[in-house]
């Protein structure tokens, strides 16, 4: 295979090539050249999934990355210290991939929240195992959860994913709930064949006490099978989600947060959409992403990775680390252009970059 159809970036990994900081002014914060700081940490720990969604994962899966690729969780809590303590981070969350299927995700946890000084620690997850394993990884210190499920319809979920494991989910979400993790949200891609279902899955989101946000399909699905033209748009969602809810005008709790929330039925529930492609929230973006191989990825749709991993194993130290951290986060673009005409999508796929 290529390097194009592994969807592997160019990676900066000469130490004695810093990406360039000119300009930059003397702040420890991970500031950009459009005055964006991050504050939220991206961490995918694995490329494995047990679900095959086709807007995310090819049917076979993805590529696997060899063992020794993959950041242990000694390395990973090392980063996570860092970006809290020397970056300024307020929230980390786990991702994938699907962070269940790493074996030691309890041991992430526990030392990630041992160095997290407070910030949030969270987990995006497909919850199939959660309910074997959410009191330990609640006891290691997770905070927070956000469960993909796109449906509630079980032969649809199964065409979806590409595997018959609606009841897992949902007893993964019994189990988070009975856990204590609140709040409890729901993350659902708009596909144009889920659409029809977007009601009864926000009828069953209020019933059962979970948060839903509803996402915008953008251009990161390992098959590249997405086109613009065939894309359920937030505008087109609301006027389904009409015919039966009462609707009243969104807020934003956070400038940074990529959801808008709807009242329903004049509260309390709530139905959140992130319209990532039609309403862009670029400007906003307060997000630093390390991938599974340890490399700093200022944005989904920027394709160059600086190499941490490689840093931390030749024996840098932490001001290093950080160093080279705080300069790839300076030269992030400023949005991913979707809408343009010189649009390129990324070489790397969502399961292989994280939420």
């Amino acid at each position: 295979m290529t390097r194009l159809e592994l969807g592997l970036p160019g990676i900066r990994r000469d130490p004695a090539r810093m990406p360039s900081t000119l300009g930059r002014p003397d702040t420890p914060a991970l500031i950009d050249k459009f005055g964006r700081v991050a504050r939220d940490l991206r961490v995918s720990i694995t490329e494995k999934c047990s679900l095959r969604c086709t807007y995310c994962m090819p049917e076979q899966g993805l590529p696997a990355i060899p063992r020794d690729n993959l950041l242990t969780a000694t390395e990973i809590a090392r980063l996570v210290g860092i970006g809290v303590r020397d970056l300024g981070m307020h929230d980390v969350r786990f991702t994938g991939g699907e962070p269940l299927m790493r074996v030691d995700l309890v041991e992430i946890i526990a030392r990630s929240a041992e160095v997290a000084q407070g910030a949030s620690i969270s987990m995006t997850t497909n919850a199939i195992g959660l309910d074997k394993r959410v009191d330990a990884l609640v006891a290691a210190g997770l905070n927070r959860v956000n469960i993909s499920l796109d449906t509630v319809d079980r032969d649809h979920f199964a065409r979806l994913t590409r595997r018959d494991r609606l009841p897992s989910v949902l007893a993964g979400i019994k189990a988070a709930q009975a856990a204590g993790v609140k709040p409890l949200k729901i993350n659902a891609v708009l596909m144009r064949d889920t659409l029809g279902g977007a009601v009864d899955l926000l009828e069953w989101s209020l019933e059962n006490g979970c948060r839903l946000r509803f996402i915008e399909q953008m251009p990161l699905d390992a098959d590249e099978s997405w086109a613009r033209d065939n894309m359920v748009d937030a505008a087109e969602l609301l006027a389904v989600l009409g015919e039966r809810f009462e609707l009243t005008a969104p807020t934003r709790e956070d400038p940074s947060a990529p959801a808008e929330e709807w009242l329903v039925n004049g509260g309390p529930g709530t139905v959140g959409i992130i319209a990532s492609v039609t309403r862009s929230f670029c400007a906003d973006c307060d997000r630093t992403r390390l991938t599974a191989e340890g490399t700093i990825r200022s944005c989904l749709f920027g394709d160059d990775e600086t190499d941490l991993r490689g840093l931390m194993r030749g024996g840098a130290d932490d001001h290093t680390i950080a160093e080279w951290w705080r300069a790839a986060m300076w030269g992030k673009q400023a949005g991913h252009n979707i809408n343009a005409d010189d649009f390129i999508r990324p070489l790397r796929s969502m399961g292989a970059i994280g939420g």
